[in-house]
């Protein structure tokens, strides 16, 4: 086949991708019908810009969208690459060959600046989904407090101000929305020590996963002093 295409795993079924936007997911109106229940009826889209094509994960699932195992939002593909949506694996073939940076991703703008707490807070929440475990959600408010040694309302409360702060509209999966923008934007990635359980922000500061009861000194304080949100 010339024109690019997409491969579904489990069949073997070939579907050409559409000249503008190819819509993947569960649903009977969809361009590429993947019959599995970890896929949404809408789950994602493949769009083509000029000679180049990216992948959108549409955030109506739990499980997401990952390529070459990594979760995205969005992100420029290259040929063979092997997109998963949910626990439905698919290859695309056939796209034109260029010279593209591993970790190329379309962005959606520059990323807000952020307090250290609300930096704490998206490691946090964002931790399980950088994981090695497939088709994971992130951290849930309650998690992260415990996480931070927090209240459960404070993070609520950080949680709002994020959403505000990278245009999170409302609706079903917000955590979920929040995490793969972060994700896309690069502002926390896992440590090259795969299975480790850390995850590091942008500037590189590792933060280690704390043990159930185990608070993380803060900067400038004493162990055994007690964490207040800020």
């Amino acid at each position: 086949m010339d024109s690019p295409y997409i491969r579904i795993e489990d069949t073997s079924a070939i579907i050409p991708l559409c000249n503008e936007v190819t819509t993947l997911g569960r649903g009977a109106g969809v361009d590429v019908h993947l019959d599995d229940p970890s896929v949404s009826l809408l789950h994602a889209e493949i769009v083509r810009r000029g000679p180049y094509y990216y992948v959108a994960d549409l955030g109506l699932s739990r499980n997401g969208t990952r390529v070459n195992g990594r979760p995205i939002a969005r992100r420029v593909l290259t040929d063979g690459d092997v997109i998963t949506f949910g626990a439905a694996r698919c290859r695309v073939e056939g796209l034109p060959h260029e010279e593209l940076a591993a970790e190329t991703e379309l962005r959606r703008g520059a990323a807000p600046e952020l307090t250290r707490r609300e930096l704490d807070v998206l490691i946090s929440l964002c931790r399980p989904a950088l994981s090695d475990e497939a088709f994971v959600t992130p951290a849930t408010a309650k998690e992260i407090a415990g996480d931070l040694v927090v209240t459960e309302a404070a993070v609520k409360q950080h949680l709002l101000r994020l959403y505000i702060k990278f245009r999170v509209p409302e609706g079903t999966n917000r955590r979920t929305r929040l995490a793969n923008e972060v994700i896309a934007l690069g502002l926390v990635r896992p440590l090259a020590e795969h299975g480790s359980g850390q995850v590091q922000h942008a500037h590189g500061i590792a933060k280690q996963p704390l043990l159930h009861g185990v608070e993380r000194p803060a900067e400038g304080r004493q162990p055994g002093q007690q964490v207040r949100d800020r």
